[in-house]
């Protein structure tokens, strides 16, 4: 698959391993992490949700900065401030406010999201778009392989040690990333058209120019439908990236030390399936894909709500087919979402439609917060509810478009 891609997607390829192997390592004590320093439950769940406010506003300016500034500068900035420098303020924090001040750093991620997406796809040609999420989908599994090295700090060193250290290292990898990625990558030719526009053109004219999309988007209604599916599904990604960990320790007593092993696992399964399955699915059949990968979702999550004790075996069994149903529905549904938007207008439509994620998935911190301390298992019943939506509306799509065997006709 990557003899296939070439030019900015390649370069952005090739350095993400230096952000995804530290990030795997940190990720799953994040939230135990911030318990350990004091922040309750509840709080746990409003730093997310004020970092997803953040990111509302950020993304009604990515557009406009990615076009003024171009996509390589807007990105060498913005990644600097939302990742090495939030990273090591988590690396080094004492109480809720150091916590409060990354979340508020870490949420100008959408801005250099928005420059890299553009770089990412904007060179690549449609039908090699979803090889690209691939991938990156690969790459993450193999980071996840690294992940019991975090857990081999932490039974060392005890939890909060082991996690300054791990932030730390990922702050300087993901410096060393975005340096590297900025002399090895090139403005493309619709960057650079949309810099000499908008050197004329005021915050105001964009904010116009965005009302203009917003028209094209209300009658886009096959981007509107699929725009749905991704709304749902980072909802419950939202509560189930908070959240996971806590209830693995807490309501099923598995041990800090313990929980590092569990993406190293999931990780093995995933790369079977990129090695011997997914290379045999079909482009055409996309939206079904996500239909198989949104119900192993929905099993994972089951099997997570009925599991009582610290019995390993079923969590091992539930994680494995929450990454596999990720791993399958994912690149599908951010090809489906890349490939429904114009690239004259990438930049700014894209920006507009994170808002209305944004704004969407914004609560999920808050109302995980408050089911996880009604009953631990409720966030989870609410990820199923979000996934089983998904698979109606993927349904009410591929009936009337099933003839044609492409969702993407639908677009």
């Amino acid at each position: 698959m990557f003899k296939r891609i070439s030019g900015n997607a390649r370069a952005c390829l090739i350095v993400e391993p230096l952000f995804i192997i530290p990030y795997s390592l940190y990720i799953p004590y994040a939230s135990v992490y911030m318990l350990a320093l004091g922040v309750g439950k509840t709080q746990v769940g409003l730093i997310a949700s004020l970092g997803l406010i953040v990111q509302i506003f950020t993304s009604f300016v990515s557009g406009f900065l990615t076009d003024r500034l171009g996509r390589k500068k807007a990105l060498l900035i913005y990644d600097l401030i939302s990742w090495p420098l939030a990273v090591l303020i988590w690396a080094v924090s004492q109480n809720i406010w150091f916590f409060v001040f990354a979340a508020i750093l870490n949420g100008f991620f959408k801005i250099p999201q928005t420059a890299w997406t553009c770089l990412l796809v904007e060179d690549t040609k449609p039908k090699d778009r979803s090889i690209v999420f691939t991938i990156l989908q690969v790459i993450g599994v193999v980071g996840g392989l690294f992940a019991p090295i975090g857990g081999l700090l932490v039974s060392k060193l005890t939890l909060v040690p082991a996690v300054r250290i791990m932030y730390a290292i990922a702050g300087i990898s993901m410096l060393i990333m975005i340096i590297s990625r900025h002399f090895m990558t090139h403005e493309t030719d619709i960057g650079l058209l949309k810099q000499k526009e908008t050197k004329s053109i005021s915050f105001k004219d964009t904010f116009i120019e965005y009302g203009k999309i917003m028209k094209k988007i209300v009658k886009n209604n096959g981007l509107l439908l699929i725009f749905a599916v991704y709304i749902f599904f980072n909802f419950q990604m939202v509560m189930q990236n908070t959240y996971l960990y806590v209830y693995l320790v807490e309501a099923l007593s598995v041990s800090e030390s313990t929980i590092s092993i569990f993406p190293a696992i999931s990780s093995v399964c995933m790369l079977f399936l990129l090695f011997f399955v997914i290379p045999r699915f079909k482009e055409e059949l996309n939206y079904y894909y996500m239909m198989i990968g949104f119900s192993l979702s929905i099993a994972a999550n089951a099997i997570l709500v009925i599991t009582k004790g610290s019995s390993l075996l079923p969590i091992i069994i539930s994680l494995i087919l929450s990454a596999a149903g990720v791993l399958i529905a994912n690149p599908y549904l951010e090809s489906a979402v890349a490939n429904s938007i114009e690239d004259e207008n990438r930049a700014n439509m894209y920006s507009i439609l994170q808002v209305f994620l944004l704004l969407f998935i914004s609560p999920a911190g808050v109302i995980a917060g408050l089911a996880y301390n009604m009953d631990p298992r409720f966030p989870f019943i609410i990820m199923v509810c979000s996934l089983f939506i998904n698979i109606g509306i993927l349904l009410f799509l591929a009936k009337p478009f099933s003839r044609k065997n492409k969702l993407s006709k639908a677009l």
